[in-house]
């Protein structure tokens, strides 16, 4: 593989003009699709295989229609204190609500509109009525001014005295992520900068990285609607792509320079950053790309999309990091180098066994390869502390109560908990697919039950044969007690009776999250354990690597927890509300988390696999690895943290909390275990961490990531008649 990368590389110098041609045209061509293309929707929600998802089919095939995917508004209408909105001109205003709604400007979108009179929206005590609203289009799908109507309802009614609040996911827009992205790529800039010494060096990863990023979402955008992706899932992708993008082009800028301050004319040494270098970002990239795609175990075909998107653009990135680079580099010159810094930067090439010019990295190096146990005992004892609040993690997927106190989302939801009870939010559906007999005897079963605040009487299909039981829960949505209201009235149905709804679908959904963890665990960190293997050619290396994210990864749920469900430092955070942790947020961040763990282990570990292959101790090969890796892998690591937090300042909290959770999972991951830990453990086993048996090591595929083959290819074409000239020519044909 190294010499083919190696061919490929210098090709791309080589053939710059075009290749940076097609790269553009790429950029351009996804760009159009993306402005051409309809506006992306919020993606359909299924949880194939559950009992809610089953309820939601009936629903579909007896009650057509009312399982239609459009949004959904509550307008809140609560009565100044001392009065009700049963009084002549506050039941005015709540009317002239619904006439507003029912034939005011966006009513092409309105499919129905209740009113509270009719519907007994109104509370027991007069002081609060709602009035519903059914859209026929997802709420990403409202026009402007359908969405400014539903905002405007209320301006009178709040004029006369009373309170309006909205509710609903007809308010739903696309996420925003405010200036956080903009300061995660200019931090990503001054760390490059202070990396290279040289603007030109810096602003090319960022360059490329954008360029693909680029292409990726636009074509994710472009094929929105075609594939039912949802409004997150570009955002999700641009985050991933964007760190992965410049952290490839990182390293074979890096390995490119220091092949130039070893003496080497520019188009071999942008050939061989791509063998070696190069040969590091593939491997890195597969294990992105396999956490990434293998979320399709957990079998819900939002997440799958979510994955496969993502790890698209990690493809990408590769690509434009084994092509564009080089071919960019071409037309950079020798400007990637600071004037006059080449030795101090990047030392001169030197004999197998030689000691390496100290630097931070080394030295680093050196005290931990001193005192092993300790820098060990230290790391790992200080992660597991913080993973102590991961024991105690809850699980759900976020309603209104977990807005900011300030939305009128959330302003709502409390109205509503206030005038009809805390379980009005989190309404129970029960379909009976059966006839009156069964639906009248089910309702009389669960006005018995305990924890059930109210049983609306059955609702009969037009042909009578499936009903519909609303059931008004005493608890919040949220609350265990529900869960297992839930969990009892499944317990004594038959198949014929089925519970659905925003609060079952939760509880299915958290449940198929918990089920699908380990089989993912095994699945992903089982086909990274073997592709580590062939890079290594080590059994323990491997081994040493997913136990270390292991722990990286529960560390950053315990953080996850404190801050977000616990309240520890939220203000820092910017969270305004904590509650339970999104159901998908563990399974996500094992993927992602994984993948990019992997990245830090391979472009690590391979320098120190390359010193050991070309005859270096194995204490000394760890000193030589951080002696060329270090401060590019703590580079990537910044930068990476950088770009991950600035989804920090999203106003989705799925976002923000995504954002968080991998920014802290990558401190974690790179600072503690790949620069501490992963020395210690390499300075405790010796010579036994690159042990291989003969039998598997002869099964195995030989990949020469640290470039063992490419070397004697090369050394064998210089000293051939041809030469170089003839590996030129190769090139070229």
């Amino acid at each position: 593989m190294a010499t083919f990368l190696y061919r490929l590389g210098r090709g791309a110098f080589r053939r710059r003009g075009l290749v940076a041609l097609l790269w553009v045209a790429l950029l351009f061509a996804a760009g159009f699709g993306a402005a051409t293309a309809s506006a992306p929707t919020s993606g359909s929600f299924s949880i194939p295989g559950t009992e809610a998802q089953k309820a939601f089919d009936v629903l579909d095939k007896k009650f057509p229609g009312m399982a239609a995917d459009g949004a959904t508004a509550r307008i809140v209408v609560k009565a100044p204190a001392g009065s009700s909105v049963n009084d002549g001109k506050n039941k005015t205003q709540v009317e002239k609500i619904v006439s507003d709604l029912k034939e005011g400007p966006g009513k092409a979108q309105v499919a129905s509109v209740a009113d509270p009179y009719q519907a007994r929206a109104v509370s027991q005590d007069g002081s609060t009525a709602y009035v519903s609203v059914k859209y026929t289009v997802s709420g990403m799908e409202l026009k402007d001014e359908t969405r400014d109507a539903l905002k405007d309802s209320g301006t009178a009614a709040k004029a006369a005295g009373l309170t309006v609040e909205i509710g609903g996911d007809a308010l739903m827009t696309a996420p925003e992520t405010g200036s956080g992205e903009i300061v995660g790529i200019l931090i990503a800039a001054i760390v490059l900068v202070i990396t290279f010494g040289s603007l030109v060096a810096a602003g090319l990863p960022l360059l490329t990285a954008i360029i693909g990023v680029g292409i990726g979402v636009s074509s994710i955008t472009a094929l929105a609607n075609v594939l039912d992706l949802g409004s997150t899932t570009s955002t999700l992708a641009m985050m991933i792509g964007l760190a992965v993008g410049i952290d490839y082009a990182l390293f074979i800028v890096s390995r490119y320079r220091v092949e130039l301050a070893e003496g080497r004319e520019r188009d071999e040494a942008a050939g061989r950053a791509a063998g070696t270098a190069g040969s590091a970002v593939v491997f890195a990239g597969l294990t992105v790309v396999i956490a990434l795609v293998g979320l399709a175990v957990v079998n819900i075909p939002m997440l799958t999309k979510m994955g496969f998107a993502a790890a698209g653009t990690v493809v990408i990135a590769v690509l434009v990091a084994l092509t564009l680079v080089p071919a960019i580099l071409g037309f950079a010159g020798k400007k990637v180098l600071p004037a006059g810094k080449k030795s101090r930067l990047f030392g001169k090439g030197k004999p197998a066994g030689a000691e390496p010019k100290a630097n931070g990295g080394t030295r680093w190096a050196r005290f931990v390869l001193r005192r092993p146990i300790m820098v060990l005992l230290v790391g790992v004892i200080g992660l597991g502390a913080i993973a102590i609040p991961a024991g105690k993690l809850e699980m759900g997927l976020p309603d209104d109560g977990a807005q900011p106190v300030s939305t009128t989302q959330r302003k709502a939801y409390d109205l509503l908990s206030e005038g009809f009870g805390p379980g009005f939010n989190g309404p129970l559906m029960v379909v009976v697919d059966g006839d009156k007999k069964l639906a009248d005897a089910t309702e009389a079963r669960i006005k018995g039950l305990e924890g059930v605040a109210a049983v609306m009487p059955p609702a009969p299909n037009e042909a009578g044969d499936a009903s519909v039981i609303t059931v008004i829960p005493k608890d919040r949505p949220s609350s265990g007690k529900t869960e297992d209201l839930v969990h009892t009235i499944r317990d004594g149905s038959g198949d014929d009776v089925l519970v659905t709804g925003a609060t079952a679908m939760n509880i299915d959904f958290s449940q198929k999250m918990n089920d699908a963890l380990l089989p993912y665990l095994a699945l992903v960190v089982g086909l990274a354990f073997l592709l580590l293997m062939v890079v290594f050619r080590s059994i323990l290396v491997p081994l040493k690597a997913a136990l270390g994210f292991l722990l990286s990864v529960v560390a950053a749920l315990g953080a996850v927890v404190a801050v977000f469900q616990w309240g520890w430092l939220g203000s820092v955070f910017g969270v305004e509300q904590t509650g339970p942790i999104m159901s998908m947020m563990p399974i996500f961040m094992v993927g992602v988390v994984f993948g990019l763990a992997m990245d830090y282990e391979v472009f690590l570990v391979t320098r120190m696999r390359e010193a050991y292959v070309h005859g270096e101790r194995p204490g000394q090969a760890v000193v030589t690895g951080f002696q060329y890796s270090a401060r590019v892998v703590v580079a990537a690591a910044v930068i990476m943290i950088a770009v991950f937090s600035g989804f920090i300042g999203a106003s989705e909290q799925m976002i923000k909390m995504i954002g968080f959770g991998l920014a802290i999972a990558v401190l974690f991951d790179a600072f503690v275990v790949r620069m501490a830990i992963v020395p210690a453990v390499l300075a405790l086993l010796g010579h036994k961490a690159w042990w291989l048996p003969r039998w598997l090591d002869r099964l195995l595929p030989n990949v020469d990531v640290e470039g063992e083959s490419l070397r004697k290819h090369l050394e064998g074409s210089a000293g051939s008649p041809e030469g170089p000239d003839k590996d030129r020519e190769l090139v070229n044909a």
